[in-house]
């Protein structure tokens, strides 16, 4: 359900039953390698060649230090699913889930330590562009925001109580996050203030379609992955964005972009999709 490319060539992607794959040819090949769990998993991320991390469902969270060939599950105090994790060092990363978890650690995650969310919502994605200022989103229109690495979440003002599935600024004062319904919401000045981009339902809309991930490979350049495998991209910073059509028949609750030429996204059934980008 989640992928990862590090360069055009090296990415991993996990999912149900611990499983987790890692490819060095550009997707040609998958290699399925031992995660040492049975726990579905939901995202994956790499800082380097060799860090990274694979987060799921009961607490788990496992990492690897040669480049995902082996990995060792990492003890942590919940049980909740953890959805989504960010780390801005080899050292120092949040993961966040369920039940407003937001977990901690500055040593590679040999001891995470829990943070106050002061929310029992779900959080599902989280962004640290620096080890103090960081963004989670989640369930009931959460967004939480800190200036000082997490000691203190600040909730932010958002309009309506649409569940948010991801956040993702280009830079410190311009982000995105994305959730159901067709939900986007942008800021232009570092989160104080949230303008509200849903998409319109056309026409041909029966259903606003669910946006599950979002990510931006310039400032200019931007793309949404949803459900029933709709793809959404932008080229003028998110003013409008562009129905892509369906690039898969399943729900896409992963997206990375290596650079700015190719993405890989990955949903249910083990589906992954390259996509290469038309300049």
């Amino acid at each position: 359900m989640g992928i990862y490319f590090h360069t055009p060539q090296l990415g991993w992607a996990v999912g149900s039953g611990g499983t987790i794959l890692k490819t060095i040819d550009g997707g040609k090949k998958w290699k399925k390698v031992v995660s040492g769990t049975t726990a579905s998993l939901s995202a994956a991320f790499f800082f380097d060649e060799k860090q990274g991390w694979a987060v799921g469902a009961n607490g788990t969270i496992c990492r690897s230090q040669d480049g995902g060939n082996t990995w060792h599950r990492q003890h942590v105090d919940t049980q909740a699913a953890l959805y989504g994790l960010s780390f801005v060092s080899p050292t120092e990363g949040w993961v966040v889930g369920g039940n407003g978890t937001i977990l901690h650690t500055k040593d590679g995650g040999s001891h995470w330590f829990d943070q106050a969310s002061k929310t029992s919502a779900a959080l599902y994605g989280v962004q640290f562009l620096t080890a103090q200022h960081g963004t989670s989103v989640g369930a009931v229109g959460t967004v939480l925001m800190t200036d000082d690495g997490g000691i203190t979440w600040v909730p932010q003002e958002m309009q309506g109580a649409v569940t948010l599935f991801d956040v993702y600024f280009s830079d410190a004062s311009t982000g995105w996050v994305v959730g159901n319904a067709g939900a986007i919401f942008q800021t232009t000045d570092g989160g104080h203030q949230w303008i509200d981009r849903t998409l319109p339902c056309t026409r041909t809309c029966t259903k606003l379609t669910d946006l599950l991930r979002v990510r931006f490979t310039d400032p200019q350049t931007g793309w949404i992955a949803g459900e029933r495998g709709m793809v959404y991209r932008t080229t003028d910073s998110g003013f409008t964005w562009i129905e892509q059509g369906a690039i898969a028949k399943v729900s896409l609750f992963g997206l990375s972009f290596p650079d700015g030429t190719q993405g890989w996204a990955s949903g249910e059934n083990g589906t992954i999709v390259r996509m290469t980008i038309g300049r």
